[in-house]
């Protein structure tokens, strides 16, 4: 058995599989059709975020079996090309959840009290406590949409920060400290909207022009999720035009983007799809991963099946 791993992963996972006696080829710079033949004969393929598993890869990988996605995501994997092979998928809900929600929390905290140009003021050699008034949390109301296992975490903190809490998810209840509600309710009642959805045809552009004009005037986003659920040009203009707070952002639809002027703005605070990058998370991701693969190698099945 081999397994072909064309993502950073850590020595431990390594570890994991060969010692189950599998064989892993460890290959990070392969892409497109040179990804698809260099996956010949090998029966299986863990990924992060940044290898693009595509028809044209798929179609070329004669006898893989599993693709697992070490993260929550799997955007970067066409389903339906698996489907129709017969290849499995799967990924690591939960591995990063912790270090995810942390960095919601960060980005808020880091937003609401402008650490970040406060910081660079300071490091620059000026004293401008004047310059830098920010907002407390407590008593704010905070919006989470998505309540899986990042979004009841986020929940969780804000209620610790003595904020209200409203949550709003169709398939999940919301979690203690949090109320249920409507997606219009939130948006419009909301003073913080944090993002915690995958990106799939049912999340994309969930905040579109319309919704994110209906959020509450002067109220900051959140978006630690997929840069494809919100409309970005849209968010760009509302906060120009004063209408909302700001934002925090994470992830974007092209990264790096291209278009800088969201990122750009004093009342924006952005980073690099850093959610997941803590040494715990990393971890736990690439040790489950392994886990998952090893499984199914070995037992045909395992958990954390998507498709």
């Amino acid at each position: 058995m081999r397994v072909f791993v064309s993502d950073p992963l850590n020595r431990e996972a390594i570890a994991l599989l060969a010692a189950a006696g599998v064989e892993v080829l460890e290959q990070e710079d392969a892409s497109g059709e040179q990804l698809g033949v260099a996956l010949r004969g090998s029966d299986a393929l863990i990924v992060r975020g940044r290898t693009q598993v595509n028809e044209d890869v798929l179609s070329r990988a004669a006898g893989l079996r599993a693709v697992c996605r070490a993260g929550s995501g799997v955007d970067n994997i066409d389903l339906e090309a698996a489907r129709t092979r017969g290849i499995a998928v799967f990924n690591t809900p939960g591995a990063n959840a912790v270090s995810v929600a942390e960095l919601t929390w960060a980005m808020i905290l880091a937003h609401h009290r402008r650490l970040v140009p406060a910081a660079v003021s300071t490091a620059a050699g000026r004293w401008e406590k004047s310059a830098f008034t920010g907002r407390e949390l407590e008593g704010r109301v905070l919006g989470v949409i998505g309540l899986g296992q990042i979004g009841r975490r986020v929940a969780g903190f804000g209620a610790a920060f003595g904020c209200r809490v409203l949550g709003y998810d169709p398939m999940a209840p919301a979690p203690p400290g949090a109320e249920a509600s409507a997606l219009d309710v939130l948006l419009r009642t909301s003073d913080i909207v944090t993002l915690h959805v995958p990106l799939d045809a049912g999340t994309r552009r969930l905040l579109d022009a319309a919704r994110l004009a209906s959020m509450k005037r002067g109220a900051v986003l959140v978006n630690c999720a997929r840069g494809g659920v919100v409309d970005e040009e849209a968010l760009y203009e509302l906060i120009v035009s004063g209408h909302l707070g700001g934002a925090a952002l994470d992830v974007f639809d092209d990264e790096p983007p291209h278009d800088r002027k969201l990122i750009e703005l004093d009342r924006v605070l952005a980073t690099p799809h850093i959610g997941a990058a803590t040494e715990d998370a990393q971890r736990r991701a690439g040790v489950r991963a392994a886990e998952i693969v090893r499984d199914f190698l070995l037992q045909g099945e395992a958990a954390g099946r998507v498709v």
